[in-house]
């Protein structure tokens, strides 16, 4: 058996960075998009012969054939290459919140060392495509660290009260009427007069199935087929919540939903479990469906808020952190993202206003 040895480097370079680069994914990934050992090298930067001969030690050490390639037709990988591929690419999204956090622990610490005066905003946050790029665009606009874990919703709110973090990210769908899942579950976390609430991003929830749709999945009813195997959200996090919501609202039995019991963490570890095969829908946001080339049927419009302690609201961090959600630069950086608006954001509103369920005694 193979074993996995983990390092880590410094870099100046901002932006989006991929964690847990290695060589060989890197050229499995481009023969199979590109077919061409010859285009592969040219797409790496890379010479034929050092392509070539790459590939030849990989197999050796490997004990198997990673491409099938017969001169004058198109190269592709070996059945053992496309299993090697699809296992990498579902393990990555499946450790990349565990390896986020510990990045995240350790910059933490570095950017404390290297300047005293630096400010660090701890965050928990259900998980999201745009807080990595949040946390690139606070350090290069205006020098703000966030320190950022995810976690499930619930989890992050009940860590927010118990002073572990400075911030708190969840989010809700809109509907939020009496009686319902969101109101049975957020009631008893936020508290009117001690968490604020501040608009981050919208995004669009729904249902990711194989490109094409093969199974012909077009809604909530479709899971109750046998031959449809769903992948499931972990409990605790917000949009398993939402998925129950959504069933009890359609009188849906879950154990009537085959996999209904199989979990993934994330939005991309559910998108690479049915780009892989192992499942034929699930449930997500939209810019997970397009990182993995799926279709995305929607089915909601959520709002995802950063909450915190009322007295913390304006401390300079935070109002900075406030400021920089309204900028249009960082509109113009979520953009890139489909499925997302940035509608009122680093706006502070109360719970009354977002949660209807609060009701106050008005003084007589």
């Amino acid at each position: 058996m193979l074993h996995v040895k983990l390092g880590y480097t410094f870099t100046q370079a901002s932006g989006k960075r991929q964690q847990l680069d290695n060589p060989l994914f890197d050229l499995l990934s481009a023969i199979h998009s590109t077919g061409s050992v010859a285009q592969t090298a040219r797409h790496l930067g890379l010479s034929y012969r050092h392509v070539w001969g790459a590939l030849k030690k990989w197999e050796e050490t490997l004990g198997a054939e990673l491409i099938v390639w017969e001169r004058g037709k198109r190269a592709r990988l070996s059945g053992f290459g496309e299993k090697l591929l699809f296992a990498e690419q579902r393990a990555r999204t499946r450790v990349l919140p565990q390896i986020d956090n510990l990045v995240a622990d350790m910059e933490r610490e570095f950017a404390l060392a290297f300047d005293p005066n630096a400010y660090v905003i701890s965050l928990f946050a259900s998980h999201d495509l745009a807080l990595p790029r949040l946390k690139d665009f606070m350090a290069q606009q205006a020098k703000l660290h966030l320190d950022l874990q995810f976690r499930g919703s619930m989890e992050c709110v009940a860590a927010l009260s118990r002073g572990e973090c400075l911030l708190a990210g969840f989010h809700v769908s809109e509907d939020r009427a009496r009686g319902t899942l969101t109101q049975q579950t957020f009631k008893k976390l936020l508290k009117p007069g001690k968490h604020k609430l501040i608009n981050f991003l919208g995004r669009q929830q729904g249902l990711m199935v194989r490109h094409g749709n093969p199974k012909n999945i077009r809604t909530l009813q479709d899971l109750k087929r046998p031959e449809v195997r769903f992948v499931n959200r972990q409990p605790g996090s917000g949009t398993r919540l939402e998925i129950e919501q959504l069933l009890a609202k359609e009188n849906i039995a879950p154990a009537s939903i085959n996999g209904f019991d199989v979990v993934e963490p994330t939005h991309l570890s559910v998108a690479a479990a049915i780009t892989s095969g192992q499942a034929d829908a699930g449930f997500g946001i939209s810019a997970a469906a397009a990182e993995f080339g799926l279709d995305f049927i929607p089915l909601l419009r959520e709002q995802y808020y950063l909450v915190c302690l009322k007295e913390t609201l304006n401390e300079p961090a935070i109002i900075k952190l406030r400021e920089l959600l309204q900028h249009s630069e960082w509109h113009g950086v979520i953009n890139g993202l489909p499925g997302y608006d940035t509608a009122a954001a680093g706006e502070v509103i109360s719970l009354r206003q977002a949660m209807p369920w609060y009701s106050f005694k008005t003084a007589k």
